[in-house]
C-alpha cells in the first residue's frame, strides 16, 4: 500500500479532529498550541480515548482539547521529574561501581577482560567505551590525553564518568559475580545483583525515552525491572504489580532515592503532578489500589 494521505493545515487539523468528536473551548488557543506541538505528537494522547479500530477514529468518550493537552503538559512535567531522579542514581551508581572496584583492582580494572563473564560482551563494550571517551570534550580527559601516554585511556574515576548509562548499565551486568559488585548491589538496598542489573537496565531505557521527549504515560515498557521478594528495606506489599507498566519503575527510583539521597521531594512532587491532570487513570500505569498506602510512598 502506498501512503497518499496529505499534509493537513492547522485549521484542517482543527477541522479534523472536530469532525471525530473532540471538543474545543478556545480554537484560537487550540491553534496555538498546535502551531508548537505537532499534531501527530498530540495524537498519541487521543489515541485510548479514540475507537482506532474505526477508520474514521471518532472520540468514545467525551474530552476537549484542553484536556487533552492538560495530559500532554502532565506527560512532559513529569519527564521532567524523573529525568532528574534517574540522574542522581546513575551519579551514585558511577560513584559506587567505580570506589568498589577501584580500590580492590586498580586504575584500569575495566580493561581486564579476566573480571567479565562474557568476552564478546566484553569486546564490544570496551570497543564503545573507548570510542565514547575519544568523543569526550571534558577537561579531565583532555588533561590526561595531553599529560600520559601510557595507559592509552585515562582510569576508571575518569573514563567511567564520561560513557552513557546504557553501556555503563552493559559493562556492570557483565562484570562477573564478586564481593565488588555485591557490595555495590547491597549500597542500593538490594541482595540480588540480577536484580539490580535489571533496575539499571530498565532506568537507562526510561531516561532515553525522556531525554527524547517520548510519552512515558501509559506506556507498556519491552525493558522491565524485575521486581524482588527481599529487600534490605520495605519495597512494595502489593502484589500482582506489572512488571511493563511505569508504577514498576517509580516504585524502583523511589526505593533507590531513599537510600541514597533521604531528603528527596521525589514522592511529594510525584504526588503533587498527578493531582494536574483530570484525564489521569492511575490504573493505566499500573498503579494498584491503595497504592499510597504503600511505606516506600509515605
Amino acid at each position: 500500500m502506498r501512503y497518499t494521505k496529505p499534509p493537513l493545515s492547522i485549521p484542517e487539523q482543527i477541522a479534523r479532529l472536530k469532525s471525530r468528536g473532540l471538543k474545543f473551548k478556545d480554537e484560537n488557543q487550540a491553534a496555538h498550541y498546535l502551531s508548537n506541538v505537532s499534531y501527530y505528537r498530540i495524537r498519541a494522547y487521543t489515541y485510548p480515548f479514540q475507537d482506532n479500530d474505526n477508520p474514521e477514529h471518532p472520540f468514545i468518550k467525551e474530552v476537549s482539547f484542553e484536556e487533552i493537552m492538560e495530559l500532554y503538559v502532565f506527560d512532559r512535567r513529569l519527564r521532567i521529574l524523573l529525568f532528574n531522579a534517574i540522574e542522581k542514581i546513575e551519579v551514585a551508581l558511577r560513584t559506587k561501581i567505580v570506589y568498589e572496584f577501584s580500590i580492590k583492582h586498580g586504575s584500569h580494572w575495566f580493561e581486564d577482560s579476566r573480571m567479565y563473564r562474557n568476552a564478546h560482551f566484553f569486546n564490544k563494550n570496551i570497543n564503545t567505551l573507548y570510542e565514547e571517551v575519544d568523543r569526550s570534550t571534558e577537561t579531565f580527559i583532555e588533561h590526561y590525553q595531553s599529560t600520559y601516554a601510557s595507559p592509552k585511556y585515562p582510569p576508571a574515576w575518569m573514563s567511567l564518568e564520561v560513557i552513557s548509562l546504557g553501556l555503563l548499565s552493559k559493562i556492570f551486568s557483565n562484570l562477573r559475580q564478586g564481593p565488588e559488585k555485591k557490595k555495590v548491589t547491597t549500597e542500593f538496598g538490594l541482595t540480588n545483583p540480577i536484580i539490580l542489573e535489571s533496575w539499571i537496565h530498565a532506568l537507562a531505557n526510561l531516561r532515553n525515552l525522556c531525554a527524547h521527549h517520548s510519552r512515558i504515560w501509559n506506556r507498556r515498557f519491552t525493558i522491565k525491572p524485575k521486581l524482588p521478594y527481599n529487600t534490605i528495606y520495605p519495597f512494595l506489599n502489593a502484589q500482582n504489580i506489572y512488571d511493563n507498566k511505569l508504577y514498576a519503575q517509580l516504585s524502583c527510583i523511589n526505593y533507590i532515592l531513599r537510600i541514597i539521597s533521604p531528603f528527596t521531594s521525589y514522592v511529594s512532587d510525584l504526588k503533587s503532578l498527578i493531582r494536574t491532570c483530570n484525564l489521569l487513570i492511575l490504573k493505566d500505569m499500573g498503579f494498584p489500589d491503595d497504592w499510597e498506602k504503600e511505606k516506600i510512598w509515605q
